[in-house]
C-alpha cells in the first residue's frame, strides 16, 4: 500500500490532500473542529519532544521527511507539515479490507504486515496468456484488476510489482510508487535493478551495507559483478552465496500462506524522561495501558502467552529486558500486568526512562 497510514488519514481529512502530512503525534495533536465547521491541525512547527515519524505523505517526503525520522529533525526540514496522531484501529480495519479485496481476485496470499503482502499469480486463469503483442498481458491485467478492486473497497491506491519471485517483487513494487504497476523479468535486471543502491535488496541492512561499501560495492550491479567465491570469502558460505544470488535476482522462496507469530508487543517512547519514583503515577498508568493493549491484541488474534516480558530504555540509551514464564498461558490483562510488574521489580530503576514496553512470547492458540 502507498504511504498507508497517511493515506488512510487523507480519507478522513480530504482537505489535506496534496499537503505534507506526517503521522506520529500524540492524542493532543488531534485536529480541533472550529465553530465554523473547519478544522485546525497541529503542525511540526509547534512540536517539541522526542517522537518519531510513523509515516509521511509523498508531499512530505519531497522535503526529505521519512519514516522513523525524529520529529524534531523533520520539523527542521518541513515545519509546515501537518501532524496527526496514529490511529491503529482504523489502519487495521483498512488493512483487513484491502487484503480481502486482493483475495477476491487472487486468494493465495502471504501476509507480510499491516500494509504489505505477497500474492501468487502463477496459476490464476489467464495469468500465462498473451494479450495482443504483450506477452505478459494476462498477468498485467490481473494485477490491474487487483489494484482496481483495492481502490473500490478502500479508496486507497496500492503499488504492485509483478516478477518471477518475491525478492524482485519487493524491489519492483517500490520502483513506481505511488499507484504503480511494475512488471520485471530477468532480462530487466541490468537496466532496472542493477543501477539501484545495494541496500534496496531486502535483507541487506546497515551493517552489511557498510561492509559492502568498504569493498567498493555501492550498487546491486557492483554486487552482481563480484565472483561468488569472493563474496563467500568476505561474508561466509551462507551469506556470501545469498548475496550473489540476490544480486542476480534469484530467489526460490515460495509464497507462504500461513505462519505463526513468535511474539506480540506494545511499547511507547516518552516525550520526556520519566523517573520510577517522581513520575510513579504517570508510569503506572502507561504501564497498565500497555498491558491492556497487549491483552487486547492477543485476544483479537486468538492467542495466549506463556512468557511475559518487559523492555526498558534508560536516559543513557541502555536497553534492558526481563521475562517471566507462567505455569499456564494467558491473554488476561490483569495477569499480564501482574507478571510484567514482577519483571519490573528485577530491574534497577535509579535512572530515568525513555521507553517502556511489554511483550508476550511463547504463544499458543486460545
Amino acid at each position: 500500500m502507498d504511504a498507508f497510514y497517511a493515506s488512510v488519514e487523507l480519507l478522513r481529512y480530504p482537505e489535506l490532500k496534496g499537503l505534507p502530512v506526517v503521522i506520529g503525534g500524540r492524542r493532543r495533536h488531534q485536529p480541533q473542529t472550529l465553530p465554523d465547521g473547519t478544522r485546525r491541525f497541529a503542525t511540526l512547527r509547534e512540536y517539541s519532544g522526542r517522537g518519531v515519524i510513523t509515516t509521511a505523505t509523498y508531499a512530505a517526503r519531497a522535503f526529505g521527511v521519512n519514516s522513523a525520522m525524529g520529529m524534531m529533525k523533520a520539523a527542521q526540514l518541513c515545519p509546515q507539515a501537518v501532524l496527526l496522531p496514529a490511529d491503529f484501529d482504523e489502519y487495521r480495519r483498512h488493512s483487513r479490507a484491502f487484503k480481502a479485496a486482493v483475495a477476491e481476485v487472487a486468494p493465495v496470499i502471504e501476509d507480510r504486515g499491516i500494509d504489505e503482502i505477497y500474492i501468487e499469480l502463477t496459476d490464476l486463469p489467464g495469468a500465462q496468456d498473451a494479450v495482443g503483442h504483450d506477452a505478459f498481458g494476462g498477468v498485467r491485467a490481473i494485477a490491474q484488476e487487483i489494484r482496481n478492486n483495492v481502490r473500490r473497497a478502500t479508496g486507497l491506491s496500492c503499488s504492485i510489482g509483478v516478477t518471477p519471485n518475491k525478492l524482485l517483487a519487493k524491489i519492483a513494487s517500490e520502483l513506481d510508487k505511488p499507484d504503480g504497476l511494475t512488471l520485471l523479468t530477468e532480462a530487466d535486471l541490468p537496466t532496472r535493478i542493477w543501477p539501484l543502491p545495494v541496500r534496496r535488496i531486502n535483507g541487506i541492512g546497515p551493517k552489511a551495507g557498510a561492509r559492502l561499501a568498504a569493498l567498493g560495492i555501492a550498487t546491486i550491479g557492483d554486487l552482481a559483478a563480484r565472483p561468488r567465491q569472493e563474496l563467500i570469502a568476505h561474508f561466509g558460505r551462507s551469506q556470501g552465496r545469498w548475496l550473489h544470488e540476490a544480486a542476480h535476482g534469484q530467489d526460490e522462496r515460495p509464497v507462504i500462506t500461513h505462519s505463526e507469530p513468535v511474539s506480540v508487543s506494545r511499547e511507547t517512547t516518552f516525550e520526556r524522561d520519566l523517573h520510577a519514583v517522581a513520575d510513579r503515577a504517570q508510569l503506572g498508568a502507561v504501564f497498565t495501558e500497555l498491558c491492556q493493549q497487549l491483552a487486547a491484541d492477543l485476544q483479537r488474534k486468538g492467542y495466549r502467552s506463556r512468557t511475559i516480558g518487559i523492555k526498558l530504555r534508560f536516559d543513557d540509551f541502555r536497553t534492558v529486558t526481563r521475562d517471566h514464564t507462567l505455569a499456564e498461558a494467558t491473554a488476561e490483562a490483569a495477569t499480564i500486568r501482574r507478571t510484567a510488574g514482577l519483571c519490573l521489580k528485577r530491574v534497577d530503576l535509579a535512572r530515568r526512562l525513555r521507553l517502556l514496553g511489554v511483550r508476550a512470547a511463547g504463544l499458543v492458540r486460545a
